[in-house]
């Protein structure tokens, strides 16, 4: 194992990588809540005086980049005749991870850390010995990962595995991923704003977020609603969403961390529409670091991270509820709100979880 060692006999200093998306870059605008934590993961541990290499599509930060993608290889046109064969951007995923699975077999890393929800690091954490490998679950059970893991626990050959909420851990109860650890937020950019009278929406605009319905909710309220994010569905958005804007409803656009922490700290209220098993729910700890309280459907997670002092939840799919919500909401404290993102949704709170967390299976690794 690299890095130089402490009196107890723990590395001071790790070699960490973290396997993240092939798809997206992990940049700013970031193309969701994953990207986001894991730039501000690999930004955190590198801070504190770690190695850090992080393999993406792409990127920047102060840690390494390592870039996956299929430069050098393209499918025969036998091949492509395979009907099994999937849409050419599944193969280009596919071969991305296949290939930074291969590369990390050879450069050494003291841990590798699996923060990506395509199946294959999963499956093939076994092969990356002696490094310890480490997963944080971001997602629901998919039957993909779920068999990925169980195979690969079936092999004694699972990465240890985290979770983003205890909800998810629930759904992955079959898996053993018992330990939580909440995603964090970087309170110094995200501070607190003055409120005012207009709510925000933000994140992916797709189906499952259902931004749809935080625009009838506010419009039921009577509260004016800005929405922000990339917009991952056009289809949809074009058959459910960009009909719906004007009048008290705007569409921002995919906005950098700035931009879109000045918003939600100039918003009365944040509202938040899941319509799935939501497994952790970034736009709350935003919202909360921003002071803002927070109007949401209790779907998955969401209950977890919303207090009667920080927010008021409907049921999913219940706007009137929600618009019921919405106006309970603005009426709460806002220090409130800041305070609860200090103590459990701060970067140093989850970066030190990890750290701890790396440590303690390196140690037991080198006991063995």
């Amino acid at each position: 194992m690299g890095g130089d060692l402490t009196l107890d006999g723990r590395p001071s200093v790790l070699d960490v990588a973290i396997v993240a998306t092939a798809r997206f870059d992990i940049a700013e605008p970031f193309a969701g809540g994953l990207e986001a934590h894991t730039h501000l993961l690999g930004s955190e541990l590198h801070r504190r005086g770690h190695r850090v290499t992080v393999y993406a599509a792409g990127g920047d930060g102060p840690y390494d980049v390592r870039r996956m993608h299929p430069v050098s290889f393209e499918a025969s046109a036998g091949a492509r005749r395979d009907v099994s064969s999937g849409p050419g951007d599944a193969l280009a995923e596919h071969h991305s991870y296949l290939e930074a699975i291969l590369e990390l077999q050879h450069r050494g890393h003291d841990v590798v850390h699996i923060n990506a929800v395509h199946h294959l690091p999963f499956a093939c954490a076994g092969l990356l010995s002696p490094a310890v490998v480490t997963a944080t679950l971001h997602t629901p059970p998919t039957p993909w990962l779920e068999s990925a893991l169980a195979l690969a626990a079936a092999r004694r050959l699972s990465p240890s595995l985290a979770s983003v909420s205890h909800a998810n851990a629930a759904a992955w109860r079959s898996v053993g991923a018992d330990r939580v650890i909440h995603n964090g937020v970087d309170l110094d950019r995200w501070v607190p704003g003055p409120g005012g009278s207009v709510a925000s929406w933000w994140g992916r605009l797709v189906p499952e977020k259902a931004p749809h319905l935080a625009i009838d909710a506010a419009r039921v309220a009577g509260v004016p609603l800005t929405l922000m994010g990339p917009i991952h569905d056009r289809e949809y958005f074009e058959a459910m969403v960009r009909p719906h804007l004007g009048g008290l409803v705007e569409y921002a656009g995919h906005l950098e961390v700035s931009e879109l922490a000045a918003i939600v700290g100039q918003s009365a209220v944040a509202i938040v529409t899941p319509v799935w098993d939501e497994p952790f729910g970034l736009v709350i700890a935003e919202a909360l670091a921003a002071g803002t309280p927070v109007a949401a459907f209790d779907s998955g997670a969401i209950g977890e991270l919303v207090d009667d002092r920080t927010g008021r939840l409907a049921r999913t799919g219940d706007v009137t509820a929600l618009a019921g919500a919405i106006t309970a909401a603005a009426t709460l404290d806002r220090t409130v709100c800041r305070a609860r993102a200090e103590m459990s949704f701060s970067s140093t709170v989850m970066t030190d979880r990890y750290e701890a967390w790396f440590e303690e299976l390196l140690t037991t690794a080198d006991a063995a």
